[in-house]
This record gives structure tokens, sequence and C-alpha cells, in this order.
């Protein structure tokens, strides 16, 4: 098979889908590896690794689409590379379908067949592929949260960790999933006092065990997500429903009980977001103001630590790429249940319930899709 890697065009988007070790390990399974010129630079790869890696550099993107049985990628394509892709063509990727329509009907009426990083799923739930970025991007939300709090930038001038003598800030962190708990540790490390909200009961207690003294455990409903930021300096979101729309759970007009100068750091953006007032932003421009509160909504907010990302992201993803490559992904599929849960869309189709749901798509399921 002959695997191509695109540069990564999404504004500060540094990282890249193949180390040169994923790449050598391609090429002595007898694959044929085609990498964009310069895509690894960001992430500290120079061509010339890829190069003694066995991989062949390609002057430009459009030559790596046009040969490539497979793409992977970091991002999703963007409207400039969907006329790249084309009817039979794997795509191994992050896409997020569900928060965007667009690149849903793009995809479909591209032919290809796209494999999702988000939704492959393992039988206890865990989604591997997603968990490595959202491990980046929990840490990342109250380091980033932090700096748009110092008065500089327009926040409240709070030092999350106070000091002898002076109290230290609040973080409220809405999810207990991954990213919530990396923002946690993050945040309690810094001497913040902490509360996460989630609806499980069982993520509590077992967060209760692993947590340390200055994080408070809170079961989330309206009521309690209220009460909590009113009196937050930091505002983490952080829920997830698995290729799905991320659901609503700050309003608008709950901007105006929260403290001017607050943060509001929404890592669900990727999926719609979990803000009422949350859109995406970018690493260039990544905050705005409604109401006197500072929204951060970078939608890629791992690519501004290209190196750590990277190596995390593809030390995950690289075993199921493998599968794909020497199978096929009809066979690779077939075999790997928790694969099969990141097909998407094939073929026009969409074979993931969640996405269909978002925009009244006819949903086809993934097992037709194989037979």
């Amino acid at each position: 098979m002959l695997i191509g890697v695109p540069k990564e065009i999404k504004t500060n988007e540094n990282r890249v889908a193949l180390v040169p070790a994923g790449a050598e390990s391609l090429v002595a399974s007898g694959h044929t590896v085609l990498v964009e010129k310069s895509a690894g630079e960001g992430s500290g790869f120079a061509d010339d690794l890829y190069v003694k890696a066995g991989a062949t550099i390609a002057p430009g993107a459009d030559a790596v689409w046009k040969q490539a049985d497979m793409i992977m990628k970091v991002k999703e394509p963007i409207d400039v590379e969907w006329k790249r892709m084309r009817k039979g063509q794997t795509i191994f990727t992050y896409f997020h379908f569900a928060a965007d329509e667009r690149l849903t009907r793009a995809h479909m009426q591209s032919g290809a067949t796209c494999i999702a990083y988000e939704t492959v799923q393992l039988p206890n739930g865990e989604l591997p592929l997603l968990t490595p970025m959202s491990e980046v991007a929990g840490r990342m939300a109250v380091q980033e949260g932090a700096r748009y709090l110092e008065k500089l930038h327009g926040g409240r001038g709070v030092l999350l960790g106070g000091v002898p003598g002076v109290p230290p800030g609040k973080v409220v962190i809405l999810g207990g999933g991954v990213v919530g708990t990396h923002a946690a540790k993050m945040a309690a490390g810094l001497g913040a006092k902490v509360t996460i909200l989630d609806i499980s009961l069982e993520r509590l207690r077992y967060l209760s065990d692993v947590m340390p003294a200055n994080v408070t455990l809170v079961y989330s409903n309206r009521h309690t997500i209220l009460e909590q930021i009113a009196t937050a300096d930091l505002v983490v979101g952080a829920v997830l429903v698995t290729g799905a729309k991320a659901p609503r759970l700050v309003r608008k007009e709950d901007l105006k009980i929260m403290q001017p100068g607050s943060v509001i750091v929404d890592v669900a953006i990727d999926q719609g977001g979990s803000v009422e007032t949350i859109h995406a932003t970018t690493h260039e421009n990544p905050v705005y103001v409604v109401d006197g509160v500072i929204h951060y909504g970078v939608a890629n907010m791992p690519g501004g630590v290209p190196r750590t990302s990277t190596l995390a992201l593809t030390n995950a993803t690289f075993p199921y790429a493998l599968q794909l490559a020497n199978k096929g992904w009809k066979r690779a599929l077939c075999e790997n249940a928790s694969l099969a849960k990141g097909l998407n869309v094939v073929d026009g189709k969409v074979v993931y319930p969640a996405v269909a749901e978002a925009f009244g798509l006819d949903y086809t399921p993934v097992e037709r899709a194989l037979a």
C-alpha cells in the first residue's frame, strides 16, 4: 500500500501524523511511504530523517493526495483539501464530523473511506486515539487559562496558586473524563482550589480516591453548574459525548453571574463546544471577550506543543495504521471491532449514528458497510 502523509495546513498546526520510526516500520512491512516536503519540521522531524527511514519526499500536497491509497493526517481536511480527496481512498485522522455539517457532506461527496481517530473505541469504552490529545489539551487548558487570567491579557489578575496569606484561584472543570482529570492534576499541582463536576457518580467516586485534597467533586446539574461558575476564576469545558456534538452546559445568560475577567477554556470546541457563546479560535487569535468573560476556543490546542503532541499521538495511532496498511481497511475493521467504531463515512454513506443524528442524515449500519 502507498501511505501518504501531507503537511498539516490548518492555522498554526505543526503536528505530523507519522514520525520517521513509523515510516521505517511501514517500509519494512513492504509499504511505500510518501511524505510531503517539510511535513515533519514543525515537530522537529526533518525530511532527511524520513529519507533515512526509507520514505520518499514529495514536493507538494497534490502528489501525496493523488498517489496515496491511505492518507494519514492529524486534523480534518479543510476546504482546500476537499478537492484532492477521491473515491476509494482511505483517510485516517481526527474528523469530529458531528460538529461540522459542511465537512461531513464534503467527505460524503468524495466517496472516501473516513476512519476517525476520535471514535475508535475499546470494549471498556476507552478512546485510545483520543486519549493522548485529551491528556495534552487538559493540561494545556490550565496553562493557557492561567496566562489569560493575568491582567496584562485582560484577566482578573489572579495567580491560580495564590501565595501565603492570599487565597488561591478557583478552577471549575465541567467533566471528569480524561481532559478534566488532567486539567485537575495541573490546577491542583499549582495549588488552585479545584472543583470537578460530572454526572457519573462512579467516576466521581474514582476521582475522590485519586485526587489530592484541594480537589472537590460535585455532581453536575444545572443548579450546581451555576453555583460553581459564579465564583470561578477559570472554567474548563471538558465534556465529551463520543462522536456526538457536545452538550451546551453554560448559556449566554450565565455569563452575567460570572466574575469580570474570569476565563473560559472550552476544550470541547472540537465537538461544537460546551458553552453557548464559544466559537473556534486559533493560536494566532486565541481569545475574545463576551460580557466581561474571556473565551479561549482554540480548536487544535495540542498543536501548540507539537513535539510532545506528535509523539504522544503517533504512539497511539501507529499500531492501527499498520493494521490498515497490512490488511486493507475492510479486513482490518472486520477483524478489529474497536477500529471498526472509527468508521464514520464510507462511499458516500454515514455509518456513525451520532453523525447522522446531528444533521438528520440517512444512517447506514457499519455492519452493512463491512459486509
